[in-house]
């Protein structure tokens, strides 16, 4: 298939103050939506006990989580405690060349650094019912849901991924 005819995928970004329930909506879309791809984090914290690596994370040290931040690996990156962790760029533009749309779970300040590095993700922000974020965080997002019944916020955001496929281009009618 010729790029002309494939319709591009585009990165999604689900974010949310902590406890907002970003990865349980996350396991559900990707249940609904195989094709949903979400990037595995890069992080300097040791490996817990039932955690492999290159399936839960990609487990490495300090000074390669600092190799990869200087040579421009890393979409984004944050720190927690003592450990680093941070978003790899290329298999998600892999990914997005494939035509697999991206979904990528946050906190605030990661969406935000995605939207400085990749203006043309789209933004969700996940937020429980009756928190309002500060005007300038809310407007750097595209989507604002609120987490009231989880069957509801599945299905909103499957359409909402679902529409990030940009149309192919088609043939104009002729006549």
């Amino acid at each position: 298939m010729d790029d002309e005819a494939r319709p591009a995928a585009r990165l999604t970004v689900l974010a949310g103050p902590s406890g907002a329930g970003r990865e349980s909506v996350v396991e559900l879309i990707r249940a609904r939506s195989p094709s949903v791809w979400t990037p595995i984090a890069v992080t300097t914290r040791p490996r817990r006990g039932s955690e492999s690596d290159g399936v839960h994370r990609h487990f490495v040290t300090p000074s390669e989580f600092d190799r990869r931040l200087a040579a421009g690996e890393l979409l984004e990156w944050s720190r927690f405690g003592g450990y680093r962790r941070g978003t790899e760029i290329n298999p998600l533009r892999r990914r997005l060349a494939a035509g697999q749309p991206v979904l990528l779970p946050l906190d605030l300040d990661g969406a935000l650094l995605v939207r400085a590095g990749w203006p043309r993700a789209r933004l969700v922000l996940l937020h429980p019912p009756g928190w309002l974020p500060g005007p300038s965080v809310a407007a750097a997002f595209d989507l604002r849901v609120s987490y009231d019944r989880i069957e509801r916020v599945v299905d909103e955001l499957v359409g909402f991924i679902g529409s990030s496929f940009l149309a192919p281009a088609r043939p104009r009618p002729r006549g």
